[in-house]
């Protein structure tokens, strides 16, 4: 019996050596998603407002707000869906041109552009 988990643990080190060696190899993936900061442009496409009980605000608060947005991530277009401020969300409304400062995939900041 302690033979054949020498051999399952082996067997087991092996599979885990080879996933990481095919894990490593480069993506031919252009998108920049995961990949530290960076700053994109985007086009707001949505506000969502949900009020207090509902989603994932409690009844004590006053509700929460998230921003969608569309923007280029290489040759694909993507949308981004993220919680904001009340007062971000009403200062941006559909169709604003920003820019959104990133860092590992979470907002960080928003900047409009003139």
């Amino acid at each position: 019996m302690g033979r054949m988990r020498r051999v399952d643990l082996g067997l087991a080190i092996l599979v885990a050596g080879l996933a990481g060696c095919a894990s490593g190899a480069k993506s031919t993936n252009p998108s920049q998603a995961g990949k530290g900061s960076r700053v994109i442009e985007a086009v707001v496409v949505d506000r969502v407002y949900e009020p207090a009980g509902s989603g994932g605000s409690s009844y004590g608060s006053s509700g929460s707000w998230s921003l969608v947005f569309e923007a280029k991530d290489g040759e694909a277009t993507v949308r981004y869906q993220f919680p904001v401020t009340r007062q971000q969300y009403n200062r941006c409304t559909e169709g604003t041109r920003v820019q959104l400062v990133m860092s590992n995939d979470e907002l960080r900041e928003i900047r409009p552009i003139p």
